[in-house]
């Protein structure tokens, strides 16, 4: 009878438990793998022949039997190293070396030539799935182990070698399971603090509602005027993310492979600079089989896109749906995979391509020519979907050797939270989680306007010639100008100010 094991597969972000079945059949020794592996597991036959043999065992290669792994389903593409640990287990169970009861057990684990076991990737969507479809106990990697005791209703087993992993399931020296770790507390440690930041007041308070509200929001002016140290310094501002948010980051981290193992929870807001080189699979995600990119590893965080005309212009475009819809769908012909993308863009960006158009100080070199191809790096949709649109401009001398520090990152934190609170109860029973989230019915539901509003609203939009799109991202900042204000309607002054950040060009 043949052996039967349980690991996991990777797909997009979350992961499918899988059979590993291993045969022995009559005939000429020949060492098999089947149900669509790729390069890495193939290749497995030889790092668990020499991790059985240095683990004084008898490998396949020394048994004189057709050994015939499958793994199941078989139409399910597999690829990675994670599963030189169940197979080695259960050819060992197969040939009768081991004897344990495979049930409610799912294994994971790169095998090394000696024995020992390596970590992996994508633990955390693993130990998700074990838990969601009934399995009991999970093995993985010793250096796995914090990733996966992060997901509560599981014992876990850190596994230092295949031969600890033997002796613990034939109870000669059982491994005590680890149990689950609580969420530590969040340390606010940012290397840029509003407080240290002269000037630039109007931009402080546009980035203060882009935080409240997850809006996106595009600093133009020119070099050296504090857009940049803007930007990074957001991050200093945004609220702390609850057990949930904090879960999904470590999940897409953990699949993309940057998860340090020593610190495996991602505690903090991602905060991701992707260089205006990048190409459109680096930013939305692709590969042969799609993996996430920079806008899904800054879901719920930020993407700062520094230097914004710069980069490709398909790159630019790629970004309409996800900007609108909080998701991206990436197709390829061996399977298409949505993945989160619920991100703030701060973008950043001169006013040409010196910098200097319309500077007080400094003339303009650039041709209208070259001013007007500079900014169509930019089309109407995409400018269209951004929020809050600021002139960034130089600080003056007296400002940068004030003495007087500004509001700290902390304070304006406190306001931000409290306005993101007011977002999570409006919006507890609607599946949004911030204004910027809303949909139409929501939009009409929560941003009803005074006869006054309406008037100003109009007005607008003639004026400014707002699109439908442009008039419902009114709306929603307007929403958030008055959650931070805590107050229940939205009044004039919160849809004026709304206003101004519209492009007036």
């Amino acid at each position: 009878m043949p052996s039967k094991i349980y690991s996991a597969a990777l797909v997009g972000l979350d992961a499918q438990p899988i059979e590993i079945e291993v045969d022995l059949q009559r005939g000429l020794h020949v060492f098999n793998i089947v149900g669509l592996p790729d390069k890495a597991i193939e290749e497995a036959k030889d790092r668990v022949s020499s991790a059985i043999k240095n683990s004084k065992l008898v490998p396949p290669n020394q048994s004189n039997r057709r050994v015939i792994v499958n793994l199941a389903p078989a139409d399910l593409k597999k690829e990675g190293p994670k599963y030189d640990l169940p197979i080695a287990l259960a050819y060992l169970l197969v040939s009768k070396q081991i004897a344990f009861d495979p049930e409610n057990k799912i294994f994971v684990g790169e095998l090394a030539l000696d024995g020992s076991i390596r970590p992996v990737y994508g633990i955390m969507p693993i130990a998700l799935a074990a838990k969601a479809y009934g399995l009991k106990e999970l093995y993985v990697p010793e250096e796995n182990a914090g990733e996966a005791a992060l997901v509560e209703g599981l014992d876990i087993f850190p596994l230092k070698s295949l031969s600890a992993a033997r002796d613990h399931l034939l109870k000669l020296k059982p491994i005590a399971p680890l149990a689950a770790t609580p969420l530590p507390p969040i340390k606010y440690e940012y290397e840029h603090d509003f407080a240290y930041i002269k000037g630039q007041e109007f931009a402080k308070r546009a980035l203060e509602i882009a935080a409240a509200g997850n809006h996106n929001i595009l600093m133009s002016g020119p070099p050296g005027s504090g857009k940049t140290l803007l930007a990074k310094a957001m991050i200093s501002i945004l609220p702390a993310m609850d057990k949930n948010e904090v879960l999904e980051s470590t999940k897409i981290f953990s699949v993309a492979g940057l998860v340090k193992h020593k610190e495996p929870l991602i505690r903090t807001r991602p905060f991701r600079s992707p260089h205006h080189t990048s190409s459109a699979a680096a930013l939305v995600g692709g590969g042969s089989v799609p993996k996430p990119g920079e806008i899904t590893l800054s879901h719920r965080g930020v993407l700062f896109l520094d230097e914004f005309p710069e980069f490709n212009r398909d790159v630019l475009e790629s970004l309409r749906q996800p900007l609108e819809d909080g998701i991206v769908t990436v197709s390829r012909v061996k399977g298409s995979l949505t993945f989160p993308a619920k991100f703030i863009l701060a973008a950043t960006m001169n006013p040409c391509p010196c910098g200097f158009l319309n500077d007080p100080q400094k003339d303009c070199v650039c041709t209208p020519f070259q001013v007007q191809k500079y900014r169509r790096k930019l089309s109407g949709p995409l400018l269209d979907r951004i929020d809050l649109h600021v002139t960034v401009p130089r600080v003056k001398y007296e400002k940068l050797t004030s003495e007087i520090v500004s509001e700290p990152s902390a304070r304006i934190r406190e306001r931000v939270e409290q306005a993101r609170q007011i977002q999570k109860e409006r919006f507890k029973n609607f599946g949004s989680a911030t204004n910027s989230e809303m949909r139409l019915k929501d939009i009409k539901l929560f941003c009803r306007l005074s006869e006054p509003c309406q008037e100003i609203i109009k007005n607008a939009v003639h004026t400014y010639n707002l699109s439908a799109r442009a008039y419902h991202r009114v709306l929603k900042l307007s929403r958030t100008i008055a959650d931070l204000a805590q107050s229940e309607t939205i009044e004039p002054h919160h849809l004026t100010e709304a206003l101004q950040y519209r492009p007036q060009n």
